[in-house]
């Protein structure tokens, strides 16, 4: 149950999606369309654009590459001008990328990032100004587990969500006295295309990997169908925090996304604790003379005044 307090059931919205031609996008479309609510949701091919608008009256396409910053920025405009505000953005366009950092390429790295940090940051970018100035709106940014906790075979793809799930706390941080809300929404394993026809792999393979990446990899192929999480569930969950005064900030999807995150923190935590010592050993010993710049709030202290030596 969610104990949150909710916005009235009759506030329809406008929201825009990206990557809504299958998967958790294509599964939020539907269900924000059954539930009243408008989206235009952004898709790569004219097919893929009249399966969204064939999902009812209030469904709209636009037809982009989610890494060409202009067409985001033009599509936005049209929404604006000819559907109305943007009340809601969900930046949920990605894809995975698979093979150990050795074996990947810095080209599929950069393509990873175009799309799955700078699609989605640029998406952001461009709907956050009216939101500011009308006091009001919701960024969702769809990240991972894979953007909390760590695995083998995959690391290129957790840095783009590490990087995403960064830049979405510092911009919840931000925005917050403006109104204007920002949730990071961190999936498991869901039924969509990502260990499938959307999980790009490494071209090459090293042998010495072979022992730690074979298993993982066989069991990605054979999970991909058979996930634990259900899409329709999670665009309920997603449109459930839209419809809250105070949503979270970082949301974890899936029983799974629960127990791996918990676990890698858990191991991170004792790992700190372990070097606790070492850690503070790097500190001057008469303390700082500012405050620290990464606190929540980063005041200046007022400097401490040197000591005073006698004269001579």
């Amino acid at each position: 149950m969610v104990d949150q307090a909710m916005t009235p059931q009759g506030d329809k919205k406008t929201l825009f999606i990206t990557g809504t031609s299958r998967g958790l996008g294509r599964a939020l479309g539907e269900a924000a369309v059954q539930a009243g609510h408008r989206i235009v949701g952004t898709v790569q091919s004219e097919a893929a654009a009249e399966a969204v608008e064939a999902l009812g009256e209030g469904a709209r396409a636009e037809i982009l590459d989610i890494a060409d910053g202009d067409a985001i920025a033009a599509a936005v405009a049209r929404t604006e001008r000819e559907v109305g505000p943007i009340d809601v953005v969900v930046a949920n366009a990605g894809y995975g990328q698979e093979g150990t950092f050795e074996e990947s390429t810095m080209e599929e790295l950069r393509k990873l990032f175009d799309v799955n940090f700078f699609g989605a940051v640029a998406t952001i970018k461009t709907v956050l100004p009216a939101m500011r100035e009308r006091r009001s709106g919701h960024v969702i940014g769809v990240t991972s587990m894979g953007g909390l906790m760590t695995i083998p075979s995959v690391s290129f793809y957790h840095s783009t969500k590490f990087a995403l799930e960064g830049i979405l706390g510092s911009l919840a941080k931000e925005v917050a006295p403006l109104g204007v809300k920002v949730t990071a929404v961190a999936p498991g394993s869901f039924r969509t295309e990502w260990a499938g026809t959307s999980l790009v792999r490494a071209p090459q393979r090293i042998a010495d990997y072979e022992p730690i990446f074979a298993p993982l990899r066989a069991a990605r192929e054979l999970g991909s169908g058979n996930q634990l999480g259900d899409p329709a569930a999670a665009a309920k969950a997603i449109l459930d925090v839209v419809e809250m005064e105070q949503p979270p900030v970082h949301l974890l999807l899936g029983s799974d996304a629960l127990r791996l995150v918990g676990e890698d923190r858990a191991r991170t935590d004792a790992e700190i604790r372990k070097w606790e010592e070492l850690s503070r050993s790097t500190d001057f010993p008469d303390g700082a003379q500012i405050a620290s710049t990464w606190g929540p709030r980063a005041p200046y202290a007022r400097p401490r005044p040197s000591p005073k030596r006698p004269c001579r």
